[in-house]
C-alpha cells in the first residue's frame, strides 16, 4: 500500500485490510472482488492484484513464509527492487538498502549528483551510494533514518538544512542550492482524453455495469461501460459504439447525467456520462470480463475506480428516479 501512496492515507486502509485478511492464507483464498473493494480509492489497483497473487504464490511455493533472500523476494508478483529491499530490511533483517523518493533526494543533495536520477545509469549510481551508506546488521534502522530525514528535514521545498546531521558533508548545502537537487527532467504535457460512458437502465430499473479485464488498466474493477471518443464522433455515437463493442448491445442514448473530471498518473479525462437504454440485443461478454444488473444500493458490493464512484454517488442522489422506457429525450 505504501508504494506510491502517503502513509497517512494508507493507515485506515491497512487497518481495514488486515481486519478482513489477517493472514496470507485468508488473502490468498479471498474472492478478487473483495480484495479490490477494500482497496477502492487507493488507486494503482495492480498493487492489490499483485498482493493477492503474491499471497497465493507464498502459500503454494513457500508454505506461507516469506523467502529470506533478495532473489526469493523478487520472485514474488509485484515485488521489485525497492519493495524487496523494504520488506527484506524492515521485516526480515536483511542487509538491503532502500531507494525511494526521499532517499533519492537526500543522496542527490549530499553527493551533489547532477545526473538524471530516473535514468538507468542514475538509478545504478544512487543504489550504489545507498548500499555503501548502509549500516550492516542495522539495515532497517539505517533505511528508516534516511527515509525519515528526507521526509522531515531534507524536504523538497525549504529544507531545514540547519537541523540536518549531514550538513557538514552535503555538497548541495555547500553550493547553496539544495532545492536544485535532484535534477528534474522537463515535464511533458499530460495527455487529456474525452471519454463517454452509458448508465444503461433496464426495464426493472436496475443498471448495467461491466467488469474490466484483469489485463487492462484498472483490471478487475467494475465500471459503467464506455470508452474514448474517436475523431469525428458525437458523444452519443461514442457511447453506442462502446456498448456494442463491449457488450454486443444496440442502445439509445439519453440526456447527460454528469461530467466527471479526473486525473490519473499519466493523463487526465473528462468523462461524459449519459443515460442509455437497450434497443436491441442482450448483454454478453465481449470486451469485458463480466457484466451485472444491479440497483444503486447493490453497487456497494462492487469495487469501482474513483471516477466511476462519482457516478455511483450521483445515482444515489437520484433515489431511483431514473428515465424508463419511453421517457428518453435523445441526446
Amino acid at each position: 500500500m505504501l508504494q506510491q501512496t502517503r502513509a497517512d492515507t494508507v493507515v485506515p486502509y491497512f487497518k481495514r485490510f488486515m481486519k478482513r485478511f489477517p493472514s496470507l492464507r485468508s488473502l490468498a483464498r479471498a474472492p478478487r472482488r473483495d480484495v479490490l473493494k477494500l482497496w477502492e480509492g487507493l488507486g494503482y489497483y495492480a498493487r492489490a492484484r499483485n498482493a493477492q497473487d503474491a499471497a497465493k504464490f507464498l502459500t503454494e511455493h513457500f508454505c506461507g513464509e516469506f523467502p529470506r533472500t533478495r532473489e526469493g523476494l523478487l520472485s514474488l508478483p509485484g515485488i521489485g527492487g525497492y519493495t524487496a529491499a523494504a520488506i527484506g530490511s524492515l521485516a526480515l533483517g536483511l542487509d538491503l538498502a532502500v531507494v525511494d523518493g526521499n532517499v533519492i533526494r537526500v543522496l542527490s543533495r549530499v553527493m551533489g549528483y547532477e545526473g538524471d536520477p530516473t535514468s538507468s545509469a542514475g538509478k545504478k549510481i544512487l543504489q550504489g551510494w545507498a548500499d555503501s551508506f548502509l549500516i550492516p546488521g542495522k539495515a532497517g534502522l539505517s533505511n528508516e533514518s534516511v527515509m525519515e530525514l528526507g521526509a522531515l528535514v531534507c524536504t523538497p521545498r525549504n529544507p531545514a538544512c540547519n537541523e540536518c546531521p549531514l550538513q557538514g558533508v552535503c555538497k548541495a548545502f555547500a553550493r547553496g542550492n539544495p532545492e536544485q537537487y535532484p535534477v528534474k527532467k522537463k515535464k511533458e504535457k499530460v495527455p487529456h482524453k474525452i471519454v463517454g460512458a452509458g448508465v444503461v437502465v433496464g426495464r426493472d430499473g436496475r443498471l448495467l455495469i461491466a467488469q474490466r479485464k484483469e489485463t487492462s488498466m484498472l483490471g478487475g474493477l467494475w465500471e459503467f461501460p464506455g470508452g474514448t471518443l474517436e475523431k469525428g464522433e458525437t458523444m452519443p455515437e461514442c457511447i453506442c459504439r462502446e456498448l456494442k463493442e463491449e457488450l454486443g448491445i444496440d442502445a439509445e442514448i439519453g440526456p447527460q447525467l454528469l461530467v466527471v473530471h479526473h486525473a490519473y498518473s499519466h493523463f487526465t479525462i473528462d468523462l461524459h456520462v449519459h443515460w442509455a437504454r437497450i434497443t436491441k440485443g442482450r448483454p454478453r461478454v465481449i470486451h469485458c470480463a463480466a457484466f451485472a444488473w444491479v440497483t444503486p444500493a447493490g453497487m456497494k458490493k462492487y469495487p469501482f475506480s474513483k471516477a466511476d464512484l462519482q457516478i455511483v454517488q450521483c445515482l444515489e442522489k437520484c433515489r431511483g428516479n431514473f428515465p424508463r422506457i419511453g421517457q428518453f429525450a435523445v441526446g
